[in-house]
């Protein structure tokens, strides 16, 4: 299990951060894992007070973000194994969040497929859900499936184990903390909770009818439409026919057909409501009402909104969501439209997306990155344009990202442009290149850094066409995991054999962030650089004089070939 967990998290970005001490994944090794098994046998073992520190929010507040140290990140992880292994077939097919192959992606296409013929939008948000959840309630649901009392003491000393901010010790009274490894499974528990008061308490309360009773005007004009012909009169059936296009067909005020639909991810939900809107009051309150008595959680009520879904829209992650009414035209055909959820872009979100690479309403130049290669520049503006190009794809009106296409090309442009001494045009000319995509040939711009006898390395922006894909994917996800025994790292940690003088047995593994720091810091050459560099890994397997050895050592003068 150890071994599975480092394994799957040694990869990670912060698994060379340090916590509270200067313990990171350098130096891992099997004695490490002997040593923290045994501390949990006697259940000697102690988490450590995470590191705290602040990340700032969209309202200009900030975020707490909880760093472990690297023991209790891989404790966390192998806690978490366990209790996805036994809770992941038992959670909400409505659940999103922290789960594997769902994600943002999945619930809106959900919203968007299934919630046809939604009148009213319930907008739910937890206030401060992560750092509010009780212990005891979490501890409570946690002890009805697992009946292992030395596992769920260490459950509560990781809650309990407290931050250090400022070099000041505060205790965790309530929360899971953002950052911990567990702390997303153990969210998923606690909310599923709510998941499950939605689908066996307010849905089945209210939903009824299988289908809509017909309009009783629609039916009377039908029936007109019917007779008009036998008399002859086709002046009149015809501008029957146009009033029936006015009309639906069925009744928008049926007592007997109510719908409730529900989508969670993380701490915000939404509910789409097919009923009246003192009805969609009533299961505003309860959801607040059960939220406080049972789960201990507050409702917040700047951001739990009841909106019209065919006046207004409501805010999903990151998308705007309303139902489509078109009864204007004279033509049938308009009105497919009718009862069906669109999902469109906030115009505020393009505005936003644009503004660091505006200045005074244009274009402009990114100065930090004048000094950068050409690959580089590229490839920044294209990661981060092609990052919101992806996510947005699902929207009826991904089109209007033309205007962020347009400032991001321009600005990066303006960059080459400034880097090179030359205009805005003449780079364009040298970068622009052509390539096919699903949807034919599109227009991207590109830069090249050819290697001799191997694949050049590419960098592009653009080329992305601006269409809707109801079947949208984020391109850039998490490559598939390949996990213990098959993992490399893992098999040659097993085999104890140093990698730079051979020796056996006493191994551990040397970490770095990346192989350009083994040239940019200056090392000398030497044998464990040259391992790693030649396969092209971070990571190295030595015995103890080696790493010893490694870490004793210091940039001399840059080193060149």
């Amino acid at each position: 299990m150890y071994l599975l967990a480092y394994g799957r998290i040694y990869a990670n970005h912060g698994a060379m951060t340090p916590g509270v001490t200067s313990e990171t994944v350098d130096g891992m090794s099997q004695r490490k894992i002997d040593r923290i098994i045994e501390a949990m046998r006697h259940e000697r073992y102690r988490f450590r007070p995470v590191r705290r520190v602040h990340i700032p929010k969209k309202n200009g507040k900030t975020r707490p973000l909880g760093l472990p140290t690297w023991s209790d990140k891989l404790v966390g992880e192998v806690v978490r194994l366990l209790l996805e292994a036994y809770y992941e077939p038992t959670f909400s097919g409505r659940s999103h969040s922290f789960r594997p192959r769902r994600g943002c992606h999945t619930a809106l296409r959900e919203v968007d497929h299934t919630w046809t013929g939604t009148s009213w939008f319930i907008e739910g948000d937890i206030a401060d859900c992560f750092g509010s959840l009780d212990h005891e309630v979490l501890l409570s649901i946690l002890g009805e499936k697992i009946h292992d009392q030395r596992f769920l003491r260490l459950v509560r000393n990781m809650l309990t184990a407290g931050y250090l901010e400022d070099w000041r010790w505060g205790g965790t009274l309530s929360g899971a903390p953002q950052g911990g490894v567990a702390s997303p499974i153990l969210s998923n528990i606690y909310l599923h909770k709510l998941d499950e008061f939605v689908e066996t308490v307010l849905i089945p309360e209210y939903t009824r009818g299988k289908r809509r009773a017909r309009n009783p005007a629609y039916l009377e004009l039908q029936n007109l439409v019917a007779k008009a012909p036998r008399r002859g009169d086709r002046v009149q059936a015809r501008a029957l026919r146009q009033r029936m296009v006015s009309l639906p067909s069925a009744d928008p005020k049926d007592p007997g057909y109510r719908r409730l639909r529900y989508i969670r991810y993380a701490d915000d939900h939404l509910l789409g409501f097919t009923g009246p809107k003192a009805e969609a009051e009533q299961i505003k309150q309860r959801l607040g009402q059960f939220l406080r008595d049972e789960l201990k959680l507050e409702l917040s009520q700047e951001k739990t909104l009841i909106t019209h879904a065919r006046t207004r829209a409501a805010r999903f992650l990151g998308y705007e969501i309303t139902t489509q009414h078109n009864d204007t035209k004279k033509t049938g055909r308009y009105r497919r439209v009718n009862g069906q959820v669109a999902l469109r872009v906030p115009r505020d979100v393009i505005k936003a997306k644009c503004a660091p690479y505006t200045d005074r309403g244009k274009p402009a130049k990114k100065t930090a990155l004048i000094n950068s290669s050409d690959h580089a520049i590229v490839a920044t503006f294209g990661t981060v344009y092609r990052g919101v190009v992806q996510y947005y794809l699902l929207a009826g009106d991904v089109f209007r990202l033309h205007r962020l296409q347009w400032v991001m090309e321009t600005s990066m442009l303006k960059t080459l442009a400034a880097k090179h001494r030359s205009s805005v045009s003449k780079m364009a000319a040298k970068h622009k290149a052509r390539i096919d995509t699903p949807n034919g040939p599109r227009v991207c711009f590109e830069a090249r850094i050819e290697r001799k006898n191997r694949t050049p390395l590419v960098a592009r922006f653009g080329g992305i066409p601006l269409q809707r894909q109801r079947a949208a994917e984020l391109a850039d996800r998490e490559p598939v995991r390949v996990d213990y025994p098959q993992k490399e790292l893992i098999a040659r940690l097993l085999a104890d054999t140093c990698e730079t003088c051979g020796s056996k047995g006493n191994v551990q593994v040397h970490h770095v962030r990346a192989l350009a720091d083994l040239a940019h810091a200056g090392w000398q050459p030497s044998d464990w650089t040259r391992v790693m560099l030649h396969r092209r890994r971070k990571t190295v397997v030595a015995c103890d004089i080696c790493h010893d050895r490694i870490h004793s050592e210091r940039p001399a003068r840059p080193f060149t070939q």
